[in-house]
Order: structure tokens, then sequence, then C-alpha cells
């Protein structure tokens, strides 16, 4: 299934869809994982706890945000693709935000986690035939499909390094390769 063939992904979550190019679920997923690369960890290192502004997350916390984020969404696609109708709630991303300790990890080990993650998250997607993509549920009040779970995984990631790329890597102290 490619990404212009998903069905019911509420707006909010369309602008993390279509970071993702017209390919199929599994391949967003794989280049996704290969975007995960020992250069970013190398450029997410040298801009340590630097902040483009008042408020905004240290590339840690983003980490790990996208950590949390991927863990959420593909439970929600496992209960959606196992025909669970229970509405799922939301979740407060600032709210987990706060109650993080990934200021404690070194980027090492939460880009491993969230290479190891996205993994397993291959896996699980890999698993679904294409009955279970095309099934949806309730999360947050809103009406998604398993598969745009997928691609949204995909695209939030995207969405993140691009932020990272363009306002958090001018604050990054030494020389950093360019991409």
């Amino acid at each position: 299934m490619n990404r212009d063939q998903i069905t019911r992904v509420p707006d909010y979550y369309n602008q993390y869809v279509q970071q993702v190019e017209n390919v199929s679920l599994l391949e967003a997923l794989h280049l996704s994982l290969e975007h995960l690369t020992a250069k970013w960890q190398e450029r997410l290192e040298a801009i340590g706890d630097e902040v483009y502004a008042p408020g905004k997350w240290p590339v840690s916390v983003i980490l790990q945000h996208l950590v949390d984020s991927e863990r959420i969404f593909a439970y929600r696609a496992l209960r959606f693709a196992r025909k669970d109708s229970t509405p799922l709630p939301g979740y407060d991303e600032n709210a987990y935000a706060e109650a993080t300790f990934s200021s404690r990890l070194t980027i090492e080990q939460l880009m491993e986690e969230l290479k190891l993650l996205r993994v397993g998250t291959i896996y699980l997607f890999d698993r679904f035939e294409e009955e279970e993509l095309n099934r949806f549920g309730m999360a947050n009040g809103q009406e998604i499909s398993v598969a745009a779970l997928g691609f949204i995984i995909a695209g939030h990631q995207a969405h993140h390094l691009r932020i990272i790329r363009e306002r958090y890597l001018p604050l990054a102290k030494g020389i950093i390769s360019p991409f």
C-alpha cells in the first residue's frame, strides 16, 4: 500500500503523512530507518543541549519524543489491526517530555533505541495483511487507519529531523561535515 492509498487519517496527522514520499509503507519505514545514520548522531551530539528558542526541547528530548510517539502509534496500529474497537485516548506530548529523564542518556543511546524500535515497527507492519492495514479505530476522538499510523511514524520522524536540520544545526558546536 502506497501513501496515496491510505484512508482515514485525521487532518492534524496528514502533515506527517505528507512528509513521506508516495512509496509503499514498508519502503517508507525502511527509508526512515536509513536516515538514522552516524552522521546524524554526530550532528545531534554537536548540538548538545542548545535550543533555538526558549521553551523548545533539546535534541535528547526530541529523540525520546520520537521513541515515545512511535511506541504509542505502533500500539494503536496493533490494537486496530486486531479489531479492538475500544476508543483510545490521546496523549499530551508536552507532559511526556516533562516527565522524561532522557537528558541522562547519551545521543548514542537514544539513537540506538530509536533504530531498534524502528526495526520492531517494520516487523509489525510487515506482518499485517492488506485487510489489517485497511482496518481503523478511534484514537483521540479521531478515526484513523492502521496504514495511516505506519506512515505517520515515518513522517513524524521526517518532520522532526527537518526541524533539527533547519533550526538546531546552526547552533551546533564545531565543524560539521555537510549532508
